[in-house]
């Protein structure tokens, strides 16, 4: 009958749509497990290789202050405070080994403001390598240099002069074949043009200018010009009373050469665009959120201060690191940023603490890896943190130590809590079978991960811990 028809009917959709319904959360599932399994993947890492001395006393000069590896990654430089740039690179077995090792400053007085001026290297930022030469910039507070890295495998021959010979028996020297030797030298050196300490330097896509900021100032430089430069940012109030920022740190647009950020002691981040306005004084864009007047403190401008920014490969989205969290900003939304992630939340109860001893304006750096789906940052105790975009934050905490750890062996995840109670109650749950629990009370606050750097093409990071040198690599690559 039509009535048993469309019964049937009826019954023969609803079974479809049970079908449909089971399939789609079977896939969702399915992507979820996948999801999971990445992520899992991904927040695996393994000790690779470690540089640097195993002493308990630590020589000042010797403490790393820069991390910065190459376009290709095949080099890694480090900078330190006594001003030398050490380099290594990259062998056929995946390790990385001392290529050149150089002194870049030297300390110098400044007889006119009576004031001494560190050799430490604050910033290293590498220039696409030519035939058989590297180049790079380094600076320390008052000066950048262009420095060349490059290979020597001929000598010139030693000729003899023969007093007795004569015009046809004349020989003219040539070069011969000698030992490989890696050499650095100077090639510019960009000085007398800022007057407070550089924070950053920036290589523009165009590859052939470059950007330098200090405290209150950024300024426009070409590779080929010394003695001149042009200043696009200066915030320097008339009346030095009326300041109530200093600029933290600068970089160009990976792809856009007219675009740059610069970041505030306040928080803000400002993109400017130099095609608008020879003097960026007005810029693009700001992306800062709205402060919130009930949870205001002495501190909350400190800890709010941006110690570190960096443009993602793609150049859609801007990664910044504050004293407490990391955050990832949309350059099409400027109002908020669109993850927030949590780096030591736990050291928010003791910021007083912290306060007194200095330890709140330490500031840490942050990078993406080089397929943006990760971002990392350090934090104290020689922990670092890892975040997984792609898998809803999912986040390890590990920790940069000699101690148990052999090349290629995992690294056991570290979880850090509020007391000793938390702890034993974490214990009890089995929190500590997958990961070692510490107390924030006892990590160390003179261990720290101020620097780092991800290789642009594999899920290998470099730590810079003290005076040494951590390598660690992902089996997700």
């Amino acid at each position: 009958t039509p009535m048993e028809t469309s019964d049937t009917e009826e019954m023969e959709i609803s079974s479809d749509n049970d079908k449909a319904l089971d399939s789609t959360i079977d896939s969702g599932q399915q992507r979820a497990a996948a999801a999971a399994g990445t992520a899992e993947r991904t927040l695996r890492w393994q000790f690779s290789q470690v540089k640097g001395t195993a002493w308990e006393a630590v020589n000042e000069q010797d403490i790393i202050s820069c991390v910065e590896f190459n376009h290709t990654g095949e080099l890694l430089a480090t900078g330190d405070k006594g001003g030398r740039v050490v380099v290594f690179q990259r062998s056929d077995s995946g390790l990385y080994n001392v290529y050149s090792t150089f002194t870049s400053h030297e300390p110098e007085f400044d007889y006119l403001k009576s004031l001494e001026i560190e050799e430490k290297i604050n910033k290293i930022r590498w220039l696409p390598g030519h035939y058989r030469a590297n180049f790079l910039l380094s600076t320390n507070d008052k000066t950048v240099k262009l420095w060349r890295v490059s290979e020597k495998d001929r000598a010139l021959e030693a000729v003899e002069p023969d007093p007795n010979a004569n015009a046809q028996a004349l020989r003219l020297p040539r070069y011969v074949p000698a030992e490989l030797i890696v050499e650095a030298a100077p090639r510019r050196i960009f000085a007398n043009a800022h007057t407070y300490h550089i924070n950053s330097i920036s290589v523009n896509s165009d590859q052939e200018t470059f950007l330098s900021a200090d405290d209150l100032r950024v300024n426009l430089w070409h590779l080929g010009i010394t003695d001149q430069s042009y200043n696009i940012v200066d915030i320097k109030p008339n009346n030095m009373e009326d300041l109530t920022e200093v600029i933290t740190a600068a970089e160009f647009h990976p792809s856009h050469c007219h675009l740059f950020l610069y970041s505030s002691s306040k928080g803000s981040i400002r993109m400017c665009d130099m095609r608008q306005r020879a003097l960026c004084d007005q810029h693009v864009g700001i992306f800062e959120e709205a402060d919130d007047p009930s949870s205001r403190s002495f501190f909350s401008e400190i800890i709010s201060s941006v110690s570190d920014i960096k443009f993602s490969h793609s150049g859609r989205y801007i990664l910044s690191r504050d004293y407490l969290q990391l955050k990832v900003w949309d350059l099409n939304m400027a109002t908020k940023p669109v993850e927030v992630y949590p780096v030591h939340e736990h050291f928010r109860r003791n910021l007083c603490a912290l306060y007194e001893n200095d330890s709140i304006f330490d500031k840490f750096e942050c990078c993406w890896s080089g397929d943006d789906r990760l971002v990392l940052t350090g934090s104290y105790n020689n922990l670092w943190r890892v975040f997984d975009r792609q898998s809803g934050g999912a986040d390890v905490t590990l920790e940069a130590s000699r101690e148990g750890v052999a090349p290629g062996s995992d690294l056991k995840p570290r979880r850090v809590v509020l007391s000793a109670a938390a702890k034993a109650a974490a214990a009890q749950s089995g929190a500590g079978q997958h990961a070692e629990l510490l107390t924030a009370d006892s990590l160390d606050l003179q261990k720290k991960i101020l620097h780092l750097a991800c290789h642009p093409k594999h899920n290998c990071v470099a730590l810079a811990a003290t005076n040494n040198l951590y390598l660690v690599v992902s089996p997700h690559n």
